[in-house]
Protein backbone atom coordinates (compact mmCIF):
# COMPACT_ATOMS: atom_id res chain seq x y z
CA UNK A 1 0.00 0.00 0.00
CA UNK A 2 2.84 2.37 0.88
CA UNK A 3 4.53 1.60 -2.44
CA UNK A 4 1.27 2.18 -4.31
CA UNK A 5 0.78 5.56 -2.60
CA UNK A 6 4.35 6.55 -3.41
CA UNK A 7 3.96 5.59 -7.07
CA UNK A 8 0.64 7.43 -7.29
CA UNK A 9 2.19 10.56 -5.75
CA UNK A 10 5.08 10.45 -8.20
CA UNK A 11 2.73 10.03 -11.16
CA UNK A 12 0.53 12.89 -9.94
CA UNK A 13 3.54 15.17 -9.47
CA UNK A 14 4.88 14.26 -12.90
CA UNK A 15 1.51 14.82 -14.58
CA UNK A 16 0.95 18.10 -12.74
CA UNK A 17 4.43 19.37 -13.63
CA UNK A 18 3.99 18.35 -17.26
CA UNK A 19 0.59 20.06 -17.41
CA UNK A 20 1.95 23.30 -15.88
CA UNK A 21 4.86 23.35 -18.30
CA UNK A 22 2.55 23.29 -21.31
CA UNK A 23 2.02 26.51 -23.19
CA UNK A 24 -1.34 28.23 -23.44
CA UNK A 25 -3.33 27.06 -26.47
CA UNK A 26 -5.10 30.37 -27.08
CA UNK A 27 -6.64 33.38 -25.38
CA UNK A 28 -10.38 33.96 -25.67
CA UNK A 29 -11.61 37.49 -24.91
CA UNK A 30 -15.32 37.99 -24.27
CA UNK A 31 -16.99 41.38 -23.77
CA UNK A 32 -19.92 41.16 -21.40
CA UNK A 33 -23.12 43.17 -21.95
CA UNK A 34 -23.02 46.08 -24.42
CA UNK A 35 -21.37 45.23 -27.74
CA UNK A 36 -20.08 48.80 -28.28
CA UNK A 37 -16.32 48.52 -28.02
CA UNK A 38 -14.63 51.41 -26.24
CA UNK A 39 -11.62 49.11 -25.96
CA UNK A 40 -10.81 46.45 -28.58
CA UNK A 41 -9.70 42.84 -28.22
CA UNK A 42 -6.31 43.85 -29.62
CA UNK A 43 -5.91 46.45 -26.85
CA UNK A 44 -6.90 43.91 -24.20
CA UNK A 45 -4.33 41.49 -25.63
CA UNK A 46 -1.63 44.16 -25.42
CA UNK A 47 -2.44 44.68 -21.75
CA UNK A 48 -2.12 40.92 -21.16
CA UNK A 49 1.09 40.41 -23.16
CA UNK A 50 3.43 42.88 -21.41
CA UNK A 51 6.95 41.46 -21.93
CA UNK A 52 5.89 38.46 -24.02
CA UNK A 53 5.17 38.48 -27.72
CA UNK A 54 1.97 36.54 -27.02
CA UNK A 55 0.25 34.88 -24.07
CA UNK A 56 0.50 31.61 -26.00
CA UNK A 57 4.29 31.81 -25.55
CA UNK A 58 3.88 31.50 -21.79
CA UNK A 59 3.60 28.27 -19.83
CA UNK A 60 0.70 27.74 -17.43
CA UNK A 61 2.86 27.91 -14.33
CA UNK A 62 4.31 31.27 -15.44
CA UNK A 63 0.91 32.94 -15.59
CA UNK A 64 -0.15 35.31 -12.82
CA UNK A 65 -3.91 35.55 -13.30
CA UNK A 66 -4.45 38.00 -10.44
CA UNK A 67 -1.83 40.32 -11.88
CA UNK A 68 -3.49 40.11 -15.29
CA UNK A 69 -6.82 41.12 -13.79
CA UNK A 70 -5.17 44.02 -11.97
CA UNK A 71 -3.57 45.24 -15.21
CA UNK A 72 -6.91 45.18 -17.01
CA UNK A 73 -8.71 47.00 -14.19
CA UNK A 74 -6.20 49.85 -14.39
CA UNK A 75 -7.55 50.68 -17.84
CA UNK A 76 -10.14 53.45 -17.53
CA UNK A 77 -12.46 51.86 -20.10
CA UNK A 78 -12.84 48.64 -18.08
CA UNK A 79 -15.29 48.29 -15.20
CA UNK A 80 -14.62 44.66 -14.33
CA UNK A 81 -12.40 41.80 -15.56
CA UNK A 82 -12.09 38.10 -14.86
CA UNK A 83 -9.14 36.02 -16.09
CA UNK A 84 -8.99 32.23 -15.72
CA UNK A 85 -7.74 29.03 -17.32
CA UNK A 86 -10.09 26.48 -18.84
CA UNK A 87 -9.56 22.72 -18.52
CA UNK A 88 -8.51 22.42 -22.16
CA UNK A 89 -5.73 24.99 -21.80
CA UNK A 90 -7.34 28.21 -23.03
CA UNK A 91 -6.89 31.55 -21.29
CA UNK A 92 -10.39 33.02 -20.87
CA UNK A 93 -10.79 36.77 -20.34
CA UNK A 94 -14.21 38.25 -19.51
CA UNK A 95 -14.29 42.04 -19.78
CA UNK A 96 -17.09 44.37 -18.68
CA UNK A 97 -16.74 47.89 -20.07
CA UNK A 98 -17.84 51.05 -18.32
CA UNK A 99 -21.17 52.48 -19.48
CA UNK A 100 -21.42 56.22 -20.28
CA UNK A 101 -24.64 58.11 -19.51
CA UNK A 102 -23.66 61.49 -20.97
CA UNK A 103 -20.77 63.33 -22.58
CA UNK A 104 -19.42 66.59 -21.18
CA UNK A 105 -18.26 68.99 -23.91
CA UNK A 106 -16.12 72.07 -23.43
CA UNK A 107 -12.50 72.84 -22.71
CA UNK A 108 -12.24 69.32 -21.29
CA UNK A 109 -14.39 66.55 -22.74
CA UNK A 110 -15.23 63.25 -21.04
CA UNK A 111 -18.10 60.88 -20.31
CA UNK A 112 -19.99 60.51 -17.05
CA UNK A 113 -20.57 56.79 -16.46
CA UNK A 114 -23.36 54.89 -14.73
CA UNK A 115 -21.60 55.23 -11.37
CA UNK A 116 -21.28 59.00 -11.66
CA UNK A 117 -17.53 58.90 -12.36
CA UNK A 118 -15.53 60.48 -15.18
CA UNK A 119 -14.74 58.20 -18.10
CA UNK A 120 -12.33 59.18 -20.91
CA UNK A 121 -13.41 59.40 -24.53
CA UNK A 122 -12.52 56.48 -26.79
CA UNK A 123 -10.87 56.58 -30.19
CA UNK A 124 -12.69 53.37 -31.11
CA UNK A 125 -16.32 54.29 -30.48
CA UNK A 126 -18.43 57.37 -29.72
CA UNK A 127 -21.48 56.75 -27.55
CA UNK A 128 -24.80 58.31 -28.55
CA UNK A 129 -25.63 59.94 -25.24
CA UNK A 130 -26.89 63.40 -24.17
CA UNK A 131 -24.33 66.21 -24.39
CA UNK A 132 -23.69 68.31 -21.30
CA UNK A 133 -22.31 71.85 -21.46
CA UNK A 134 -21.90 74.67 -18.98
CA UNK A 135 -20.57 74.57 -15.44
CA UNK A 136 -19.61 70.99 -14.61
CA UNK A 137 -17.69 70.92 -11.33
CA UNK A 138 -16.91 68.56 -8.48
CA UNK A 139 -19.45 70.47 -6.40
CA UNK A 140 -22.42 69.78 -8.67
CA UNK A 141 -21.31 66.38 -10.04
CA UNK A 142 -23.72 64.46 -7.81
CA UNK A 143 -26.64 66.68 -8.84
CA UNK A 144 -25.79 66.13 -12.51
CA UNK A 145 -25.62 62.38 -11.93
CA UNK A 146 -28.99 62.49 -10.18
CA UNK A 147 -30.59 64.10 -13.26
CA UNK A 148 -28.84 61.69 -15.63
CA UNK A 149 -29.98 58.61 -13.70
CA UNK A 150 -33.57 59.80 -13.83
CA UNK A 151 -33.39 60.50 -17.57
CA UNK A 152 -31.71 57.22 -18.54
CA UNK A 153 -34.11 55.13 -16.42
CA UNK A 154 -37.18 56.50 -18.22
CA UNK A 155 -37.91 55.35 -21.79
CA UNK A 156 -39.57 58.61 -22.87
CA UNK A 157 -36.86 60.85 -21.41
CA UNK A 158 -34.04 58.64 -22.68
CA UNK A 159 -35.26 59.02 -26.25
CA UNK A 160 -36.34 62.68 -26.00
CA UNK A 161 -33.52 64.46 -24.12
CA UNK A 162 -30.41 65.09 -26.24
CA UNK A 163 -28.65 67.77 -24.21
CA UNK A 164 -28.31 69.34 -20.77
CA UNK A 165 -27.03 72.83 -19.96
CA UNK A 166 -25.75 73.33 -16.42
CA UNK A 167 -25.37 76.58 -14.49
CA UNK A 168 -24.29 75.67 -10.96
CA UNK A 169 -27.28 73.55 -9.83
CA UNK A 170 -29.74 74.82 -12.44
CA UNK A 171 -30.53 72.57 -15.40
CA UNK A 172 -31.97 73.21 -18.86
CA UNK A 173 -32.88 70.33 -21.17
CA UNK A 174 -32.71 70.24 -24.97
CA UNK A 175 -35.27 67.99 -26.63
CA UNK A 176 -34.78 65.87 -29.74
CA UNK A 177 -37.97 66.31 -31.75
CA UNK A 178 -39.08 69.84 -30.88
CA UNK A 179 -37.41 73.21 -31.06
CA UNK A 180 -37.95 74.26 -27.46
CA UNK A 181 -35.96 74.04 -24.24
CA UNK A 182 -37.11 72.81 -20.85
CA UNK A 183 -36.22 74.77 -17.69
CA UNK A 184 -35.81 72.01 -15.14
CA UNK A 185 -34.33 74.09 -12.34
CA UNK A 186 -32.60 72.18 -9.55
CA UNK A 187 -32.37 68.40 -9.21
CA UNK A 188 -35.01 68.43 -6.46
CA UNK A 189 -38.46 67.00 -7.07
CA UNK A 190 -37.52 65.35 -10.35
CA UNK A 191 -40.36 62.82 -10.26
CA UNK A 192 -43.00 65.55 -10.15
CA UNK A 193 -41.20 67.74 -12.71
CA UNK A 194 -40.93 64.96 -15.27
CA UNK A 195 -44.50 63.89 -14.59
CA UNK A 196 -45.58 67.45 -15.48
CA UNK A 197 -43.42 67.38 -18.61
CA UNK A 198 -45.07 64.18 -19.82
CA UNK A 199 -48.54 65.59 -19.13
CA UNK A 200 -47.62 68.72 -21.10
CA UNK A 201 -46.40 66.59 -24.01
CA UNK A 202 -49.60 64.57 -24.10
CA UNK A 203 -51.76 67.68 -24.19
CA UNK A 204 -49.55 69.52 -26.70
CA UNK A 205 -49.44 66.52 -29.04
CA UNK A 206 -53.23 66.30 -28.87
CA UNK A 207 -53.53 70.04 -29.58
CA UNK A 208 -50.77 69.89 -32.23
CA UNK A 209 -49.07 72.82 -30.50
CA UNK A 210 -45.63 71.42 -29.60
CA UNK A 211 -43.84 73.46 -32.25
CA UNK A 212 -45.36 76.75 -31.09
CA UNK A 213 -43.29 76.94 -27.87
CA UNK A 214 -39.75 78.16 -27.28
CA UNK A 215 -39.56 77.44 -23.51
CA UNK A 216 -41.27 75.04 -21.11
CA UNK A 217 -40.68 75.90 -17.45
CA UNK A 218 -41.04 73.15 -14.82
CA UNK A 219 -39.67 75.14 -11.88
CA UNK A 220 -43.07 76.04 -10.43
CA UNK A 221 -44.62 73.46 -8.11
CA UNK A 222 -48.16 73.07 -9.45
CA UNK A 223 -47.98 74.28 -13.02
CA UNK A 224 -46.12 74.24 -16.30
CA UNK A 225 -45.32 77.71 -17.63
CA UNK A 226 -44.79 77.86 -21.40
CA UNK A 227 -43.41 80.64 -23.59
CA UNK A 228 -44.58 80.82 -27.17
CA UNK A 229 -42.27 81.71 -30.04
Amino acid sequence: MIAAIAIFSLLFAFTSNRNNSRKIKASVIVFEGDSSLFITKEEVNKLLIQNQTSVTDVTKDALDLNNMESLLLRNKMIKDAEVYMTIDGELKVNVTQRKPLARVVGTRSFYIDDEGEEMPLSGNYTARVPLINGQVTNENKQEIFKVLKKITSDNFLKVSVIGISVQKNDFTLRMRANNFKVKLGSADGLDLKFKKLKAFYQKAVKDKSLDTYSWVNLKFSNQVVCTKK
